[in-house]
């Protein structure tokens, strides 16, 4: 007995609140608003420049004046803010163009908020697309990645970006300890109201192929298995979230999102902190392709993925689907 009342002798029938678009509508657990989603775009020096990436169909890289054009397409979506990426001209052993003042990423930030103040400006912090050997920080004698030493080239690279006015500050890098070591640098520097949105569980995954021919950050030897996560580990995800949390994270992420809902949904529930989910360019450029030879309905799979994310825990969803799925959720 529930509530007092005596059980309805009529059949359960759970398909009586399917029945019209009304009225699977009005009882719709996830819903999806463009203000969750979060555009990442690829900047590089030049003017008039817009090239397509051959592996990401829709996706280009852009000089700083058509960045800010991409910008106004962002504020007339409605869409919650954009991720920058930054193409150097030069790069080196240590990544230097990373905080450059005059790099594309803090030119493109600083455009962007001349033209539209109140979109809100992410910078990807990391250094494999600014190191000549495509790593994500300067290497030991022996080739591998030193921590340590990173911390200090990612701190100045966080700062520059903060000067320049970028709003939220994302390392993506995956060393040890960077979150309380760029929390201590922008405050140092005049920046303790900048949040820190880490890249918490960041996984080693075949699914960023496609970002490495955009970012031109493909690695000259071997490969980020020694700081990405093994896509094994689950419990190793929560250690990874709570030092960050511990370090002063402001948000935290998950990359990739698809293949990783059951992470999504354990660090929503164990940090109840503000979660984003990267859906990377592997799961783009494959619903892409499918649709593009009659696989697949392109717009629904596009619509069922971010759907999948949200529901799974996701408050912010990182997509190049960001202003396609805008579109679609006004054309309802």
């Amino acid at each position: 007995m529930l509530f007092g009342l005596e059980p309805s002798r009529s059949p359960v029938r759970l398909r009586r609140l399917r029945r019209t678009e009304a009225l699977r509508r009005v009882v719709r657990e996830t819903r999806l608003n463009a203000a969750q989603f979060i555009w990442p775009l690829f900047v590089r020096s030049g003017t008039g420049l817009r090239t397509p990436i051959g592996s990401m169909p829709g996706v280009f890289q852009t000089s700083v004046d058509e960045l800010v054009k991409d910008a106004g397409r962002a504020v007339e979506a409605g869409i919650g803010g954009v991720l920058l990426f930054g193409i150097p001209d030069q790069k080196d052993s240590v990544g230097s163009s990373a905080w450059d003042p005059h790099g594309p990423v803090a030119e493109g930030v600083r455009a962007i908020k001349a033209a539209y103040p109140r979109l809100l400006v992410i910078t990807d912090v990391c250094m494999c697309e600014y190191t000549d050997h495509g790593h994500c920080g300067v290497l030991t004698g022996d080739g591998d990645v030193d921590n340590d030493a990173t911390l200090e080239l990612l701190a100045r690279e966080a700062v520059a970006h903060a000067e320049a006015g970028a709003d939220i500050i994302a390392p993506s890098d995956m060393m040890d300890h960077r979150v309380g070591r760029l929390r201590e640098a922008l405050d140092e520097a005049g920046f303790s109201h900048l949040p820190i949105m880490s890249y918490a569980a960041k996984y080693a995954s075949a699914f960023y192929g496609p970002f490495r021919e955009a970012a031109e950050s493909t690695p000259s030897f071997g490969d980020r298995r020694s700081y990405q996560m093994d896509p094994s580990n689950a419990r190793e995800a929560l250690r990874e979230v709570r030092q960050d949390v511990a370090e002063g994270a402001d948000i935290l992420m998950v990359k990739p999102a698809g293949a990783y809902l059951d992470i999504i949904a354990a660090v929503k529930q164990d940090t109840g902190l503000p979660l984003a989910a990267y859906q990377v360019s592997g799961e783009y450029s494959m619903i892409k392709a499918a649709a593009e030879r009659g696989w697949i309905d392109g717009d629904r799979a596009m619509m069922e993925s971010l759907v999948a994310i949200a529901r799974a825990g996701a408050d912010l969803i990182i997509t190049y689907f960001a202003l396609d799925a805008a579109a679609a959720l006004r054309a309802r």
